[in-house]
């Protein structure tokens, strides 16, 4: 009789366990099929009044939930403005201002967003941003954490300045599509044989 409380245990014990690792399964494969983007202002040459904004954002479609990733020197800043603002390079009435170097913003509104480089005459040099954000996504999204203050991370310097590690470009963030259907598709289809393996 104690065996087979103990042989009974153990069944449970299992079951359990495979219970555990399908919901920890199936957590993680929603987590792949997040549509969210996360773009790179400027790629490679970053938030820099070298840069043509005007160029990198003209082939960039922008959805609800996507994150802009400003990385720039200590001589530039991120002002989020209004249109008004946005048009006369007004950088003293602004939304939002960041200036840690290494910004992301998440874009949770539909409509236009603006930005510009808290210089003046950086901004009506051609530092500015704007974004035209489409519809809200039918799935809940998370976006990324606005950076710290304190954070350190390398920065490009100017265009002109080749930084020591590659920064990647917008298009090696984007998860989401039908890949990550798949893979969703066969992380729960393994999980499944596992559970009722026993």
């Amino acid at each position: 009789m104690p065996n087979f409380i103990i042989s009974k245990a153990s069944v449970n014990l299992s079951f359990m366990a495979k219970l555990i690792l399908l919901c920890f399964l199936a957590v993680f494969c929603f987590a792949l099929t997040s549509d969210a983007t996360t773009y790179v202002v400027g790629d490679t040459s970053g938030w820099d009044i070298s840069t043509d904004i005007d160029s990198w954002v003209s082939d960039k479609g922008f959805s609800v939930g996507d994150v802009l990733l400003f990385q720039y020197s200590s001589y530039h800043s991120v002002s989020e403005v209004t249109k008004k603002s946005f048009k006369t390079c007004n950088t003293t009435d602004t939304l939002r201002t960041f200036s840690n170097g290494n910004t992301t913003v998440t874009l949770s509104n539909a409509g236009a967003a603006y930005f510009v480089c808290g210089n003046k005459l950086h901004c009506l040099g051609g530092m500015r941003l704007q974004v035209n954000v489409e519809g809200d996504q039918t799935s809940s999204t998370v976006g990324a954490p606005e950076a710290q203050p304190g954070t350190t991370l390398q920065q490009p310097a100017s265009k002109t300045n080749n930084p020591t590690t590659v920064i990647p470009t917008s298009s090696g963030y984007i998860i989401g599509g039908i890949q990550s259907l798949i893979i969703a598709f066969l992380c729960l289809t393994a999980t499944m044989l596992l559970l009722f393996q026993t």
